[in-house]
């Protein structure tokens, strides 16, 4: 007796919604604007005090306003201790729930030895700010050794969370598009350019915005990483023509016959393209500037992570995914953007943005 067996393909809902596409796009913006603050606080190179400060504060805000997307993405927040309960060596996303704390306590710590000068000054000159600056500074001064310690925690903590975010992402085989080894290191070359754009943002309304040099270092530095996404996004193409990677062919023909894949792919290159020449030649259009490098960061996560799961496992066709009005979707995207402003509001408040955005060197 011959036994017909029917498989039959079922339309399930995305498992990663935009709160997940919000927790890698503001991770990924706080580690990258973490390592732009080393040259300048870290480091003390000449001509980086400015862009070090105002990227430490952008790393901050980011570093602060991510867990809470990424709890929402669990669906029942709740439930992130099971991550310590029940530690699982080979998933990757229960390492990143030890390499979060990590990267945070080293990114809190080294942010507040790096700012307490900053603070206590601001604390000396402005009485209406006196109590609680002071009180963030603890009377402290700038203490040379501790801050590199913190540096090198917090540095730590970047890797590993960089390492992560990726390749949980990259080891799922069901997903040929993500399965690519190439796609960390394009979350971490876009991550950069991001939080490049993003200081850049910061310094245009701070004291520093008609700096020549400032603008110019941060544009060339989105310029460089926009670039250097270009030519990734090359050498994965290339890859999936030629064969020589099969899972890149095959992630390049589940995608290849979509309209709209097409159309994405071509925004990208187009408005990665316009980012590079912008940062290159007009270095001083730094609002359109920074607003085109964070479209960018948010624009491959968005693609990958929701355009990824349009992609059935099995049959053939795509899933049609529209963004909900409510908390799994738009009104979700508000309210973490609402946290992240709420958050740079109190922070900007005990320590002004012309005060770190401020040229003059800081008084140990």
């Amino acid at each position: 007796m011959s036994t017909i067996v029917e498989t039959i393909n079922v339309a399930r809902e995305v498992a990663w919604l935009p709160w997940a596409v919000q927790y890698f796009f503001l991770i990924g913006l706080s580690y990258g604007a973490f390592l732009l603050s080393l040259p300048g606080v870290a480091l003390r190179k000449p001509g980086w005090e400015v862009i070090s400060r105002l990227a430490l504060l952008a790393a901050l805000v980011c570093g602060l306003s991510a867990p809470v997307a990424l709890l929402a993405d669990l669906h029942q927040p709740g439930r992130f201790w099971h991550f310590y309960a029940y530690f699982s060596p080979k998933s990757w996303m229960s390492w990143g729930s030890f390499f979060i704390p990590v990267y945070l306590t080293g990114l809190i710590l080294y942010a507040w030895l790096a700012f307490r000068p900053l603070l206590q000054q601001h604390a000396d000159e402005n009485g209406r700010f006196a109590t609680v600056a002071r009180w963030v500074a603890l009377g402290g001064h700038e203490s040379r050794g501790p801050l590199l310690m913190a540096a090198a925690l917090a540095l730590i903590g970047a890797v590993l969370v960089a390492l992560y975010t990726g390749v949980e992402v990259m080891v799922v085989r069901a997903r040929p598009l993500w399965h690519t080894p190439l796609l960390p290191l394009q979350f971490v070359i876009t991550s950069l350019g991001g939080a490049a754009g993003l200081t850049l943002l910061f310094n245009r309304f701070g004291p520093g915005r008609d700096d020549a040099a400032i603008n110019r270092r941060l544009a060339h530095t989105v310029a460089w990483m926009q670039l250097a996404s270009l030519l990734l996004g090359g050498v994965w193409l290339a890859l999936g023509l030629s064969g020589i990677s099969p899972i890149n062919a095959e992630a390049l023909a589940e995608v290849g016959g979509s309209n709209n894949w097409q159309m994405a792919a071509a925004w990208a290159v187009v408005v990665t393209a316009i980012t590079w020449w912008l940062g290159w030649k007009r270095p001083n259009s730094s609002l359109l500037l920074a607003l085109l490098a964070l479209h960018s960061a948010w624009m491959i996560r968005w693609a990958i992570f929701i355009g990824g799961q349009e992609v059935p496992k099995t049959g053939a066709g795509y899933y049609s995914y529209q963004l909900p009005l409510g908390p799994e979707g738009l009104l979700g995207i508000i309210g973490t953007a609402g946290l992240w402003v709420f958050l740079f509001i109190v922070i900007t408040y005990v320590l002004p943005l012309d005060r770190i955005g401020r040229s003059t060197p800081v008084k140990a």
